[in-house]
């Protein structure tokens, strides 16, 4: 969710180019192909020093001409290569490492940061200035979630607050469960052509099924 925030607000920006890398688990020559896509750089996979030359050349224009760098977003981060790494990290400095040709926005769960911790990827946590961690949410975080999302969709009434408390208190910390959650429950109703949703829904719809009835022996 933080990644979708920053890449909306990013992209507003004017003269700001902003890039989002969909799949991180390229190797070299696909990432090229990818980076050469994203930034309107015509490359030649085969000429690998020549790409590297084109995306630099465009990047140091672009701050030439905006005096902003342009922005690199890769979410599942914890999938790339290690080779990748590295290769991204010569790519977006310039003189011996002392000016910075890219912002790039690395957005991955906690395997990413034990993988920083190996001698490979060590030069590249270095070079990391800000980092954002997220913890499990607390019921008033999902609870306004949910009212952010509803309000957005332009229902805000459509849940009543004890059942926001009760999908919060069930989601264990996690947007993501909550939100599927919701969505079941909310073809759930569908499906009953209810126009609210409260919390004796909720149980109705993930109530555990009633165990069969088990025949008494007759003597």
């Amino acid at each position: 969710m933080a990644v979708r925030v920053l890449a909306h607000r990013l992209r507003s920006r004017r003269d700001l180019v902003v890039g989002s890398l969909d799949h991180p688990q390229s190797r070299i020559p696909d990432f090229y192909r990818e980076l050469g896509d994203l930034f309107a750089v015509p490359l030649q996979v085969h000429n690998r020093w020549g790409g590297f030359k084109a995306l630099r050349s465009r990047w140091s224009d672009h701050i030439s001409s905006t005096l902003m760098r342009p922005v690199l977003i890769i979410d599942e981060v914890q999938e790339m290569p290690g080779s990748v790494f590295g290769e991204l990290r010569i790519l977006s400095s310039k003189e011996f490492d002392s000016r910075s040709l890219l912002c790039v926005v690395l957005a991955g769960d906690g395997r990413f940061v034990d993988r920083l911790r190996r001698d490979d990827l060590l030069p590249l946590g270095t070079r990391i200035r800000r980092r954002l961690h997220f913890d499990y949410a607390t019921r008033d975080e999902l609870c306004a979630c949910l009212d952010h999302v509803l309000d957005a969709a332009g229902n805000s009434a459509l849940m009543t607050t004890e059942l926001k408390t009760t999908l919060a208190e069930h989601a264990a910390g996690n947007y993501r469960i909550m939100m599927n959650t919701a969505d079941e429950l909310l073809a759930f109703a569908f499906e009953r052509s209810a126009s609210r949703l409260d919390e004796k829904l909720f149980f109705d719809a993930f109530a555990p099924p009633a165990k069969p009835k088990t025949p008494t022996k007759k003597r």
